[in-house]
């Protein structure tokens, strides 16, 4: 057994902390004696937080409204500030996700930090309307460039990501390492058992399922224009999971098109979650052109992981697309591609030769999205660096 490392502290900063970050936690503290995490929440899933590890609470992060986002996002500055520079002073930092761009504040001093990048910024804020040539958007470009140069480490998850991280820091000092899925073993539900199925009466329907969050960077949409393409196709059912502002919109768009094989439900409890997601037969991810090549949706590693075939609404630029290629285990196609995408789920929908190919895919695939890849981000952590980090 590795002993501990004693001579160095570090704390890990996400102001809603999940699974992802929980696992980070964990192999962080097999190998460092203390390890404290600076946080507004903490949801367990398929992995609980060690009791040892130190929790300094701040504020809640909201996701909605607009108003109270900022808020949240200001307020959880400051405090994350206040408590790097007094309690955890002498500790190391790592940067994890919420919120956005929180490793800007690792200008504010000379600590240690380094980052995990999930989400590209500010590129992601293309899709709020916010323009290259705006002030705004030249000034975070611009912190953008100083605090990812003065970083220890630098981390995303996936080459596409990496490429684009590369106009901001030399992409020799990126390291890419994939996330993993809540989902670690395939669980086998029966659809006649299955209590989501027998709540939602459909159990005789090929499931094309979108669940996740509605926002403004998830064109979910074409849930709703391909529903409309395939309205005469009974067996077929879309279903939208999820909240978000866009939710609305959405539910109006199908009440106008008289769309019956279109089905709305509510985000999913814990204990119900893993027998929604078992419950489609193909999985939807989607993501805006605008943000393809910034994001990738975590819950593409789920669908993997009960080896659920996959469509990919994204640009062929995007490491969605590059999934597809890769493990064969889905299609990916870009908005003005929905023929093709309507053909895809039809045959998915008939051929169970096809269909098992690519389930058989899938699941080999999940192999590399495991939760041993949490301790390989603690691995390369620790490794010394080969590239000097700017003063």
């Amino acid at each position: 057994m590795t002993s501990k490392i004693t001579d160095r502290k570090i704390v890990i900063v996400n102001q809603a902390v999940n699974y992802l970050t929980i696992g980070l936690a964990n192999a962080f503290f097999s190998r460092f004696e203390e390890v404290c995490l600076i946080t507004g929440s903490v949801h367990q899933q398929g992995e609980a937080l060690d009791q040892n590890i130190k929790i300094s609470k701040i504020n809640y992060w909201h996701e909605k409204p607009a108003r109270k986002k900022l808020q949240s996002y200001i307020i959880g500055a400051i405090k994350i500030l206040f408590l790097l520079k007094t309690k955890y002073r002498g500790y190391e930092v790592f940067f994890v996700s919420v919120p956005p761009m929180s490793y800007l504040l690792g200008l504010f001093g000379r600590q240690k930090f380094s980052v995990v990048i999930w989400d590209v910024y500010p590129d992601a804020f293309k899709i709020t309307g916010i323009k290259e040539k705006y002030a705004l958007y030249r000034l975070f470009r611009f912190l953008n460039i100083r605090a990812l140069r003065k970083s220890y480490k630098i981390f995303t998850i996936s080459e596409v990501m990496a490429d684009l991280l590369s106009q901001y820091v030399d992409i020799k000092r990126i390291i890419v390492l994939p996330i993993w899925s809540i989902f670690q073993e395939k669980s086998d539900y029966l659809r006649a058992e299955n209590p989501f199925i027998v709540e939602n009466k459909i159990n005789q329907k090929f499931i094309v399922q979108y669940s996740g969050n509605i926002g403004l960077t998830h064109r979910v949409e074409v849930m709703v224009m391909l529903a409309e393409k395939m309205k005469d196709h009974e067996n077929i059912l879309f279903q939208i999971i999820g909240r978000g502002p866009r939710k609305a919109y959405l539910k109006k768009m199908v009440k106008e098109k008289d769309l019956p094989n279109c089905q709305f439900l509510s985000f999913q409890s814990d204990e119900m979650f893993p027998y929604s997601l078992s419950a489609a037969d193909m999985g939807v991810v989607v993501l805006d052109a605008i943000t393809a090549k910034g994001s990738v949706p975590s819950k593409s590693y789920n669908l993997m992981s009960f080896g659920i075939p996959a469509l990919y609404i994204a640009s062929d630029d995007s490491q969605l697309y590059a999934y597809a290629d890769k493990y064969k285990h889905a299609s990916c196609y870009n908005e003005n591609e929905l023929d093709k995408a309507v053909k895809y789920i039809l045959e998915m929908a008939t051929d169970k030769e096809m269909y098992e190919r690519l389930s058989a895919n899938a699941l080999e695939a999940a192999k590399d999205f495991k939760r041993g890849n949490a301790d390989k981000f603690v691995e390369k952590y620790l490794e010394v660096n080969e590239i000097k980090t700017p003063n």
